[in-house]
């Protein structure tokens, strides 16, 4: 499960965001490629854009509910 106190710094305010446990997999880059990116430098992904519309959040959703290492949270605020 991901910890917010553990969340990248580039990840932008809001509910989601990806911790240090990221794998770099690709996967929420491909399930919700207009809300993560790379980070080539560190090999992580991270929230550069929270969701602004139903569709958008349920893809943040499915992305993190299929991350194989539990590094994207929902801490359920939003900011």
């Amino acid at each position: 499960m991901a910890d917010v106190s553990n969340k990248y710094e580039e990840n932008v305010a809001g509910k989601f965001y990806v911790d240090d446990q990221c794998i770099d997999c690709d996967l929420c880059r491909e399930t919700a490629p207009a809300n993560f990116k790379r980070n080539d430098d560190g090999g992580h992904s991270f929230v550069y854009k929270q969701p602004e519309n139903p569709e958008e959040e349920a893809l943040c959703k499915e992305a993190m509910e299929g991350c194989p290492v539990e590094a994207i949270g929902n801490d359920g605020g939003d900011g």
